[in-house]
């Protein structure tokens, strides 16, 4: 949330990579937003002296559209998060969803994006970043389709877990080709509207998204949310293969098909038990699935083990979990996305529920608190770096204070907005985590750090919409009141965020030992 934004020669602590690692398959996976959702902020790498090896360098408008092309991707990968949110209760209505099918609507595309992201990038450096961006998305494009025609929310679960593999495909391929396409301040000007494209994202989406369900155009109430993508990826798809630098792969780079075999359902053995638990009254074979999930993992690390034994590459490298600091940052990186994604499902229900908003002014009443997130993710660079670390700690404490009050403020009003719009303000330190994080990690390993936390944080929304979105369906039910739920749900999003500020107090004081 969404969701920070890192190359991999930007960061301080690490040796800046020279001409021929700026576009290593790698460096794409450090560049990945921290969730289609979530803004944050990217500081502009050093520029080579030359175009990398592969690329060309555009003539002004050749490059002009090239980026537009890609910022247009990413913008849409973004933008079909939060979008979403909004037209949940309308999509219920219409197709009778069940309370875990609305949980899988959310999590279905960020589920698949988590698991998919690392290889997704890897298979840009083999195949080329150019084409596995357009199959990328291609198929993002086609589930969008899927989706805006789906008959019922089973169909539209199963094409919303296509759409996150689309995503994932595309999106990591997006910084990769701004890197080979643009050098010097050209290359700073993309960044900086790259940076742009996903700070407004989440703030467009949740406005599109209350106009287009609130319009009903011809009688298709939450169907254009989906939609809206189809004439825009196809629109890319023809101008992408004449304006997009082409590039060349290394086809001798093998992907570790073992480790995601393994990974992708041991995360969903354990996911979809606290999705559906709820709707099934818990019946055993949630425990037993959760069980399995957990065993899985283990064989997960045995076969990681063994794919670097072997020389090759895993998806997530012992090397990289021995990183000081790193595991804080990991416990970080689960408990404040969790309690962001679960806040902005529950509080579009709630909005939608018994405080009776439109779709479209409840979108609107999430401007305040997402653009207070964007203004602090886009500006903390610019306090006293010693501050940086201990931004962290503070934020979080502010969301946990600011979490207490939605229950006694769920009637609405402007005091609910100043909690909402404070509450974004704590959580805009999260792309803090990334940079605090990778502050020493070593060069060589800076990759596979960056893309282990960007997957947790995936998988950390997961978690929030499953959990304590789980937590607020079920009371809401219970009581027929979805500001009654708002209580309970208020106070597991402060022990979760309090956690995470413990936490980040810890990393901050292992960076501080680093450092000396």
């Amino acid at each position: 949330m969404t969701q920070a934004i890192e190359t991999a020669g930007g960061r301080p602590g690490t040796h800046p990579p020279g001409p021929d690692h700026a576009d290593t398959t790698p460096a794409s996976v450090a560049a990945i937003p921290t969730q289609p959702g979530a803004p944050g902020r990217l500081p502009t790498p050093p520029a080579p002296a030359t175009v990398p090896s592969g690329a060309t360098a555009p003539a002004a408008r050749g490059g002009r559209l090239a980026l537009a092309l890609l910022l247009l991707g990413q913008f849409m990968a973004i933008l079909d998060v939060s979008i979403v949110n909004v037209a949940l209760p309308t999509l219920r209505t219409d197709l009778h969803t069940s309370d875990s099918g609305l949980q899988l609507v959310v999590a279905g595309y960020i589920l698949s994006y988590a698991v998919l992201l690392i290889t997704g990038a890897r298979l840009g450096g083999i195949l080329g970043h150019r084409l596995t961006f357009l199959s990328g998305l291609a198929v993002f494009t086609a589930a969008s389709l899927a989706c805006g025609l789906a008959p019922g929310s089973g169909s539209l679960i199963a094409f919303r877990f296509v759409q996150g593999a689309g995503a994932a495909l595309m999106t990591p391929q997006v910084m990769s080709l701004i890197q080979r396409t643009f050098t010097g301040a050209a290359r700073a000007r993309a960044l900086g509207l790259f940076t742009a494209v996903v700070a407004g994202g989440v703030v467009v989406g949740q406005a599109a998204g209350g106009l287009l369900v609130s319009a009903d155009i011809a009688g298709s109430g939450w169907r254009p949310v989906f939609l809206l993508n189809v004439p825009i990826g196809v629109a890319l798809l023809i101008a992408g293969p004449r304006s997009l630098p082409a590039d060349h792969g290394d086809r001798g780079v093998r992907l570790d098909l073992p480790g995601l075999l393994v990974m992708s359902p041991a995360v969903l053995l354990v996911v979809l038990p606290l999705i559906l638990g709820h709707d099934e009254g818990w019946p055993a074979w949630c425990v037993v699935s959760i069980v399995a999930g957990l065993a899985l993992f283990g064989c997960f690390i045995a076969v990681e083990r063994r794919i670097a034994a072997r020389g090759r590459r895993p998806l997530i490298s012992g090397q990289v979990l021995r990183v000081p600091g790193l595991l804080p940052a990991i416990g970080v990186l689960i408990l404040a996305p969790a309690t962001w994604s679960a806040f902005l499902f529950t509080t579009t229900l709630h909005l939608q529920g018994d405080l009776a908003m439109t779709p479209l002014r409840s979108g609107l009443a999430f401007v305040p608190c997402i653009a207070a997130f964007a203004l602090v993710s886009l500006t903390w660079q610019r306090l006293p770096a010693a501050w940086h670390r201990w931004l962290v700690p503070a934020g979080l404490t502010l969301a946990t204070v600011s979490y207490l009050g939605i229950g006694p403020l769920a009637g609405g009003g402007a005091r609910y907005e100043v909690v909402t719009g404070l509450i974004g303000l704590g959580l805009g330190v999260m792309p803090i985590i990334m940079t605090v994080a990778l502050e020493h990690v070593p060069f060589e390993v800076a990759p596979d750090a960056s893309g282990l936390l960007l997957t947790v944080m995936q998988l950390g929304q997961v978690i929030g919409v499953a959990t304590i979105g789980t937590l607020f369906l079920t009371v809401a039910a219970n009581h027929h009141s979805t500001r009654h739920a708002e209580y309970p749900t208020g106070w597991a999003l402060a022990a979760a965020t309090a956690l995470a500020a413990a936490t980040a107090v810890v990393l901050a004081r292992r960076r501080v030992a680093i450092a000396e």
